[in-house]
């Protein structure tokens, strides 16, 4: 596409450069489907001294701790929560039931599938440590999607380039330094189990190096310069090939080699290779000049032919950081949440609840994708949806509904895991709604509305089921129980949430158009429901509550997520009053708590000044100086010790940013609407699309 933004260069502005060990902000190589993070030699040398996970994941990549079947849902006794009448039952309560309720949570768990590390001997013969390490300069080339990193070890310098294949799952390295033709360098290739041994989710990374009786490594093949191993671990496995240019393999134990030089060679090329037995996802074993040549070529293409927002002409200072924040958000989602299914809210890093992935993070992880220029990329984990359909079905039909409900906090196959909230949320249903209409939007043929008919019509009539009709106040209901996307709220109690209300009434009109498009009549009943849907509740001061049975929201239940601002800002407001919404919005940046916000609170806020036309507002919240809205060096948003990575920030930051720079459906103003008019900002952008 032809471009009025030198995207070399406004990319170029922003390619991470480490001078130090940076602990919280190691890089990153990924496709999406797989990624691999590196401290600062390049590789994973040393992990001890990170405060992230230096990980190897995948979306293929899973392990159950003693088999894939050792509990089953049916097994967990449902708690019984009334529903207007009847008992609908939850996996909601662990008392009496632990082994079971918390297995199903663990497992399945995304796999760490090896660490590769350098291992640096000093003159003495010693290890090196980190902090042996001089002339630190890594470099993350985001236009090549290459990692460069040069370090000195007792005057001896090493250059290592790190890259990954964009279609399939192998790294490419490249090792260069004298290190390797005075025999004190070599490559350390090691597997840990994978086995979780803590029911927090924060310390299940899956990097254990504790049970090494829990898993399994064998050679399936060898030869000179290459090898084939096998993994297995309980009913689970995968494979790994690594194939070198100079150098011997040598077994250090079961689960740990190393390829160390042979005769005097001055650079070792090495590529390694994973894959799940029997997938396409393995596509032979690649050279590292191929590999390097595709990664340039990918994400070359990449950068030309999605959306840029240029804020180089800004004479706000803050410019320069929120331009950072908007290229390196590309690059993290790309590698992280454009693959074949929802990402967890870590991505390909490091485990977080276990590796699984939470839906009504889906939204936040990848609707950005469609408004960039990058549809296909959201297309990928939409058909995902088809492939859980029946799951879903069975879900609904086993509380009484029709349709299909999709639950939160989910594993591949779509099996919910039992949570005290997460089985109560609903605010995930709409969202594949939402999200294919995003697709239909890029790509308006038949084509795609074949593709998502089933779940976008699916959901709704999940919607229309579990909303009721209130006969004496002649209006629909939601709830209870329900818990709304503000967490802290009781399941018992909660009526009618302000976000949830706006969103049922959204995703069933989009419904209905969908209906129309394929040539279906209206359903009348979701008609009734949107034309009677209960108003948006209203407490004293005249802003929005939480809910309707909230009448403190800024006293006792101001912190987690402000929900109620999502209706007018990540949604249209159909039912919002805009004043109303303006008073809420300015009582929630006065009295929050957003010190226990999250990272996609922030850009969902900023839609809502958007929208009402509060440009500096806009600014001033989504560059909020608070510890969850920070971005490291590389590009991650930062969120408490445990969850150092945080990808639907980064996604958030992106639509937000989208909004007020495109704007949103019937939107007049295309001059970066949601910037301030002062003069301050100027907003060059290109591709983008509007937010319906």
């Amino acid at each position: 596409m032809s471009s009025n933004i030198n995207r070399q260069a406004w990319v170029g502005r922003h390619h991470p450069v480490l001078k130090q060990a940076e602990p919280m902000s190691p890089l990153t190589v990924g496709n999406g489907e797989f990624a691999f993070t590196v401290d600062i030699t390049g590789l994973q040398s040393f992990p001890e001294s990170y405060r992230v996970p230096l990980g190897t994941q995948s979306n293929w990549g899973w392990h159950s701790t003693g088999g894939r079947r050792k509990y089953e849902q049916e097994q967990l006794r449902l708690k019984p929560y009334d529903t207007y009448g009847r008992p609908v039952g939850y996996a909601a309560d662990a008392a009496g039931q632990e082994d079971a309720f918390h297995w199903l949570r663990q497992n399945p768990h995304r796999m760490q599938l090896g660490q590769i590390g350098l291992v640096i001997r000093l003159e003495d013969g010693s290890e090196a440590k980190l902090e042996d390490l001089q002339a630190i300069d890594q470099k993350l080339d985001l236009w090549e999607g290459i990692i460069t990193s040069r370090f000195e070890a007792e005057g001896l310098p090493a250059v290592v380039a790190t890259c990954c294949h964009p279609e399939s799952d192998q790294l490419g390295i490249s090792i260069q330094s004298p290190l390797l033709a005075a025999g004190r360098l070599a490559v350390r290739i090691a597997f840990p189990a994978s086995d979780v041994e803590s029911d927090e989710w924060a310390e299940s990374v899956g990097l254990n190096w504790n049970m090494p009786n829990a898993h399994h490594t064998m050679i399936e093949s060898s030869e000179a310069g290459s090898v084939k191993w096998k993994r297995s671990m309980d009913d689970d496995g995968c494979t790994v090939t690594a194939a070198w240019s100079d150098g011997v393999l040598r077994r250090v134990s079961e689960h740990e080699y190393r390829i160390e030089p042979e005769g005097s060679p001055d650079k070792l090329l090495l590529t390694v290779a994973f894959g799940a037995e029997g997938s396409d996802r393995q596509i032979g074993q690649s050279g590292f000049h191929e590999i390097e040549a595709a990664s340039r070529q990918f994400w070359r293409r990449f950068w030309l032919e999605g959306a840029a927002v240029d804020l180089s002409g800004s004479s706000d200072p803050r410019a320069v950081e929120l331009e950072r924040r908007i290229v390196l958000s590309q690059y993290q989602t790309a590698i992280h949440c454009s693959g074949s299914m929802p990402p967890q809210e870590t991505g390909l890093l490091y485990n977080s609840w276990y590796g699984k992935f939470h839906l009504e993070m889906h939204w936040w992880h990848a609707a950005h994708f469609a408004l960039w220029g990058r549809t296909a990329m959201l297309e990928k984990s939409m058909a995902w949806y088809n492939w859980v359909l029946p799951v879903a079905r069975e879900l609904a039909a086993s509380q009484g509904y029709e349709g299909a409900r999709w639950p939160k906090m989910v594993d591949p196959d779509g099996r919910q895991s039992p949570s005290p909230i997460g089985t109560l949320l609903i605010w995930q249903q709409p969202h594949p709604i939402a999200m294919a209409e995003l697709c239909y939007r890029s790509h308006p043929d038949d084509k795609t509305l074949n593709n998502y008919k089933d779940i976008v019509l699916e959901s709704a009539v999940f919607m229309a089921s579990f909303a009721v009709w209130d006969e004496a106040s002649k209006r629909y209901v939601l709830g209870p129980p329900v818990i709304p996307a503000q967490e802290n709220h009781a399941p018992e109690e909660t009526l009618n949430p302000t976000f949830e209300l706006e969103y049922w009434v959204y995703g069933l009109e989009l419904a209905q158009r969908w209906r129309e498009r394929l040539g279906l009549e209206r359903e009348p009943a979701w008609d009734h429901i949107c034309a009677h849907m209960a108003e948006l509740p209203v407490g004293d001061g005249d802003v929005y509550m939480a809910h309707e049975r909230c009448p403190d929201s800024f006293t006792r239940f101001n912190e987690d997520h402000p929900s109620m601002l999502g209706a007018l800002g990540i949604l249209p407001g159909k039912l919002a009053d805009r004043d109303i919404m303006r008073s809420t919005l300015n009582k929630v940046i006065a009295e929050w708590k957003w010190e226990t916000a999250w990272g996609w609170d922030f850009p969902m806020a900023a839609m809502t000044a958007a929208r009402l036309g509060e440009g500096n507002i806009a600014v001033d919240v989504l560059l909020m100086d608070q510890v969850k809205n920070s971005y490291f060096p590389n590009g991650h948003n930062y969120q408490r010790p445990g969850l150092t990575a945080y990808l639907p920030g980064n996604g958030g930051l992106l639509t937000a940013v989208a909004v007020m720079a495109c704007g949103w459906e019937g939107c007049t103003d295309d001059r970066a609407p949601g910037f301030p008019k002062d003069g301050t900002w100027v907003v060059r952008s290109e591709g983008l699309s509007k937010l319906i």
